[in-house]
């Protein structure tokens, strides 16, 4: 059984989503939060393998419980319920741990698999909307005026390592990865868990962050 805890502010879209969830056999809702602050209570009680975190709430918003969660629980996967395709806290949730972003609107099936591969550790934002969400917020990364220094850990990366998180970063999928340097797509996934295993990164949606922070895509 995958765990789930549900954080949001709303009693009837809690509602919506626990019927959603108890429609999956494999999927178990542990608890239900109204803040961020109980939601980070609730984690270290219940150690859920997944949070439905929203964004917007009273008392502790969803960045900030995330950013607490994923610090001292980091079993527990975030998944990040908006309201809009681009809101404008979605980098920030992402910065702050978040694997993945989830429409609110979001059809039942779609979420409920989003609850899977979140749980098996993968991020459930397709790549091309990862790259779309970074180009929205392209301002508030570092410029190379003021960018820092590219961290020691990325010394650790191979030459072919470095390219396959240049094409994470540019937003292809691993199979177009394989197909782009000519090698088998579980060679690709190999090289993407190296990466985030030398970096200390949890998932690709974070290896896309690491990326445009340290200028290491041509344009930003």
């Amino acid at each position: 059984m995958i765990t789930v805890l549900l954080v949001d502010d709303q009693p009837l879209i809690r509602l919506g989503f626990r019927m959603v969830l108890g429609s999956a056999s494999d999927l178990e809702l542990v608890g239900e939060a109204e803040n961020g602050a109980v939601a980070v209570r609730l984690v270290r009680e219940l150690d859920p393998d997944v949070v439905l975190m929203d964004i917007r709430m009273p008392v502790m918003d969803g960045i900030e419980a995330t950013r607490e969660i994923t610090a001292s629980a980091p079993r527990s996967k975030v998944l990040i319920l908006t309201t809009f395709d681009l809101d404008e806290y979605a980098f920030a949730a992402l910065n702050a741990g978040a694997s993945g972003l989830l429409l609110k609107d979001a059809d039942p099936t779609e979420l409920i698999n989003a609850v899977r591969t979140i749980s098996r550790g993968d991020a459930v934002i397709a790549p091309r909307m990862t790259r779309r969400l970074l180009d929205t917020f392209a301002d508030r990364m570092p410029t190379p005026a003021r960018r820092v220094p590219v961290p020691d850990n990325l010394t650790r990366l191979t030459p072919r390592e470095r390219e396959v998180l240049i094409e994470v970063a540019a937003g292809l999928s691993n199979s177009e990865i394989a197909e782009r340097l000519t090698v088998a797509e579980t060679t690709v996934k190999t090289h993407l868990g190296r990466i985030l295993s030398k970096l200390g990164l949890r998932d690709r949606v974070q290896v896309v962050v690491f990326a445009y922070q340290n200028g290491m895509i041509e344009g930003t």
